[in-house]
């Protein structure tokens, strides 16, 4: 793989005799203005000046530098050879002094991968954009740094750019731009304030005729004083007219308001620019002052509220980075949780308490834990704090462990600590840590501090939560006696054999009877610590059965939930009756996990969507159910019941369509729905005559983004044409017209189109990661398996290869996005297994990929055997 990986004991001994005091970095972007005609995405020109002091005078070390080449190296005002330190990812420095200035000229690469300096040119206006993207080290990709977290220093940056472009960094500008001078006519050179000590992979710059919204944030602190924070906001001018910039400040003044009360702590870094940024890798990234999202979070069309709760979450979320993760931050990525648990629970936390978007707590239930649960039966599944040897270990590990598992176990955390407790030791935690860098132990002195539970209670708390892997399932066991009264209900936990601990879980065991309308609705509740294998919930002895017994009401803890046979048998005749939409999608989640374990046959979870997801009030949810149903057919259904199920599906998509409020959330929902699982000429002739008008729904909007939707079902089905999709995109020649055309194209069940993929991805690197992304996404589909089927060997064939060749974040997609997922059979899992047993050297993070993959395969196998016995 390009660029030389960094282990962690080069990261500890470099730490170990270095401090480092500031960084100069200066970058000349004014060839983002010059097309580039050679294949690559050409070239800028960088200067750093670093300057540090060594404990150990005459010691050496190196500085890591990714570009194609360096035209200068002085250390100490003595010139070193470049072609004798810079080996292209690293610049070794030898006989350092106790105090250093390094200074390094370099010809560094944009990137059109999404990592370091990305360069993107609208197709709707020609305009170029750029933006950097570094997380966990791509900062190397655009200065020379020494690149890993533990070495913080304040950054002076300093761009030099067309003068009609806005450039943002961390800090506010130092004055007006400067003109670029003689040799720089229609150039300006914008100089920022020095940031705060920072960690370089939060640094930024994104640069470009961004249009641009302000506003400010006004606090007065406890001390009196008043916190003045300018915010901005900006995305591409051709989106302008999509940009609903007053929504996303509502939620940044909310966010401010609440963190600021409850961490208490005032925002150091200035002001509060978020970027909407395109061909973007990620969600979005926490850079102190200047955040960065995918732009798709500007909706071009009609969304549902559900993306824009998410969004609001995804704004919260990088939000409580700028205090968990930027004003303290790990000091190695095994601690990565620190950051990421913490802004994941405190990004629902605050949604929750702070806007309008009040059913967080069941979107984090039914969505983050189940990549979660997902996440953690995989046989690569780890601790919350991982052993991360290496950055190709750390680039992996942003995964569904360090995010919503670790989230759900700090909502565990505060059930067992009290709310008070927990803000009372993050506060202490942000004084006692600002600026500096943190471990495990550090949190928890501070809780340990502030709950009353001591070091020990602590410490035992996070080996069983933080330090051990998997997943407990929890089982109400109900005996009753001949008057229909509980006369004892326990919780049986039990935990997989390859992670068999058990832990402590703070829960609560809800009963569920009918009230007068038929509802099912709580008639008691009781709290309580399950412990060991069988807890009894002395608390509900006495009451009458319940027709459901619902173990983890509330979502308190972190584990898979089960049900006695009664309660099992209330779900399949009621579960549309719960009426708690908590509760509700707690029961979803649960059947779900059955589905995927194989206890429950696909074709049972999908009659439970066909019966009951038409009820759902919780849009998020259902989208949710959508997702797993189509998840279910593709994969976990047998074989030989996929085309009536699917039929089955496609139907109820219809009535539910039909029947949905028209202009809704629900029907819009529905419309997208049936556009994934149509599959018959009746139901696609349905489709296409949304399409061209000829068939309507009333209330039902066929904009832009659904006609693209329903477009790449007909190419999937064959039912489009080459033509077909070129005239679309005649109607939307944009970045995401563009990108969704290659989709459809890609799509397409012919031999023609599934060469033309591959060879674009794999065989070729000219493809920006958006479009590599989309060639993927439409390579493989339900219906073609016959026709892809060839692929699987070459698959395994070209692995080593690209990890080799390909960036990381490109060669991810690859791994994972190209492994042959639908072919499950048990050829396809002996591929696999033959291929991990034969590569045993093969990069640890290359195998990990892989693995997970045939472990996905052997699930859907397993949950097939479970389908095809069912009556």
């Amino acid at each position: 793989m390009p660029g030389r990986n960094l282990t962690r004991e080069e990261a500890r001994e470099r730490a170990r005799i270095l401090t480092v005091d500031a960084y100069d970095v200066h970058l000349d972007l004014r060839s983002a203005a010059v097309p580039v005609d050679d294949g690559t995405a050409g070239t800028f020109r960088s200067r750093t000046t670093v300057r540090f002091r060594c404990s150990e005078p005459g010691a050496g070390t190196f500085l890591d530098l990714l570009a194609p080449a360096v035209h200068s190296v002085v250390l100490n005002g003595r010139a070193l050879d470049p072609a004798e330190v810079f080996d292209g990812s690293r610049i070794a420095v030898e006989g350092l002094a106790e105090a250093n200035e390094l200074t390094v000229e370099a010809e560094c690469a944009y990137s059109r991968t999404g990592e370091g300096l990305h360069r993107f040119t609208d197709p709707v206006d020609g305009e170029t954009y750029l933006y950097t993207q570094y997380e966990p080290a791509d900062a190397r990709r655009v200065f020379a740094t020494f690149e890993q977290p533990d070495l913080k220093a304040p950054f002076t940056f300093s761009v030099t750019a067309p003068a009609r472009w806005e450039v943002f960094s961390n800090s506010a500008p130092e004055g007006d731009p400067e003109d670029g001078g003689p040799d720089g006519e229609g150039l300006r050179t914008w100089r920022f304030a020095p940031t705060l000590p920072i960690s370089t992979y939060i640094t930024a710059v994104v640069a470009g005729p961004y249009h641009v919204e302000r506003d400010h944030y006004r606090r007065e602190l406890p001390d009196g004083t008043v916190l003045e924070i300018p915010l901005g906001a900006l995305c591409r001018r051709s989106l302008a007219k999509h940009f609903d910039a007053d929504e996303v400040f509502a939620v940044t003044k909310q966010g401010l308001d609440f963190f600021h009360d409850v961490f208490d702590y005032p925002y150091p870094f200035g002001k509060y620019d978020q970027a909407f940024v395109p061909e973007y890798n990620l969600g979005a990234m926490e850079n102190p002052g200047c955040v960065t999202f995918r732009e798709e979070y500007v909706f071009r069309s009609k969304v549902t509220e559900a993306a824009y709760e998410g969004r609001a979450t995804v704004v919260l979320h990088e939000m409580a980075h700028m205090w968990f993760g930027d004003l303290v931050t790990m000091q190695w990525w095994d601690d990565l949780w620190l950051k990421e648990s913490f802004a994941d629970f405190m990004g629902t936390f605050a949604l929750v308490e702070a806007t309008r978007y009040q059913a967080g707590w069941t979107t984090f239930a039914n969505r983050r834990k189940a990549w979660a649960y997902r996440q953690d039966q995989l046989p690569t599944t780890h601790p919350v704090t991982a052993d991360i040897r290496d950055l190709e270990d750390a680039k992996l590990n942003f995964d569904g462990i360090t995010y919503a598992k670790g989230a759900s176990v700090l909502k565990q955390l505060v059930a067992y600590v009290g709310r008070d407790a927990f803000f009372e030791g993050a506060r202490r935690y942000f004084r006692r840590h600002a600026f500096g860098n943190t471990v495990l132990g550090d949190l928890l002195a501070v809780l340990g501090e502030t709950s009353g539970r001591g070091a020990d209670a602590m410490a035992e708390w996070a080996r069983a939560w933080l330090q051990t892997a998997g997943v407990n399932t929890l089982t109400p066991e109900v005996a009753v006696d001949g008057d229909g009264r509980i006369t004892e209900l326990a919780v049986v936990q039990e935990a997989a054999a390859s992670h068999p601990g058990l832990r402590p879980h703070r829960v609560a065991v809800g009963l569920y009877g009918r009230d007068a309308s038929g509802a099912l609705v709580r008639t008691a509740r009781a709290e309580l610590d399950v412990t060991g294998a069988r807890t009894v919930v002395a608390e509900l002895a006495g009451q009458p059965r319940p027709e459901l017994v619902l173990v983890n009401d509330d979502d308190l803890t972190y584990c898979k939930v089960r049900f006695d046979d009664a309660s099992l048998a209330a779900l399949r005749e009621g579960l549309g009756d719960v009426a708690e939409p908590l509760a509700r999608a707690l029961a979803w989640s649960a059947v779900w996990n059955m589905t995927r374990d194989g206890v429950l046959p696909a074709r049972e979870y999908l009659a439970l969507v066909l019966r009951f997801a038409g009820r759902e009030s919780d849009i998020g949810v259902l989208q949710s159910l959508h997702q797993q149903a189509a998840t279910a057919l593709d994969v976990y259904v047998a074989p030989e019941h996929r085309e009536e199920a699917g039929r089955q599906l496609a139907d109820g998509a219809v009535r539910e369509l039909r029947a949905a409020a028209p202009g809704g959330d629900h029907q819009l929902a529905w419309a997208r729905f049936l556009a994934r699982v149509a599959a018959s000429p009746e139901h696609l002739r349905l489709v296409r005559g949304l399409l061209d008008g000829t068939q309507a729904v009333d209330g039902l909007d066929v904009d832009q983004e659904l006609r693209w939707t329903l477009w790449q079902t007909l190419a999937a089905a064959g039912a489009a044409t080459a033509a077909d999709l070129a005239a679309e995109l005649q109607r939307d020649d944009t970045a995401s017209g563009r990108r969704l055309q290659l989709h459809a194209l890609a799509s397409r069940p012919t031999a023609e189109a599934k060469a033309e993929a591959w060879r674009s991805v794999v065989e070729s690197d000219e493809l920006p990661n958006a479009l590599v992304e989309a060639q993927i996404g439409g390579f493989q589909q339900a219906g073609q398996r016959e026709l892809t089927a060839p692929y699987a060997e070459r698959y395994f064939a070209v692995l080593e290869d690209v990890w080799e060749k390909r960036t990381i974040e490109i060669a991810l997609r690859i791994v994972s996005g190209l492994f042959p997922r639908l072919q499950t059979t048990p050829q396809t899992l002996a591929a696999a297994d033959a291929w991990l047993e034969g590569r045993p050297d093969a990069a640890p993070a290359l195998r990990r990929l892989v693995l997970e993959a045939r472990d996905d395969l052997a699930r859907a196998l397993r949950a097939q055997e479970c389908d095809a016995a069912a009556a």
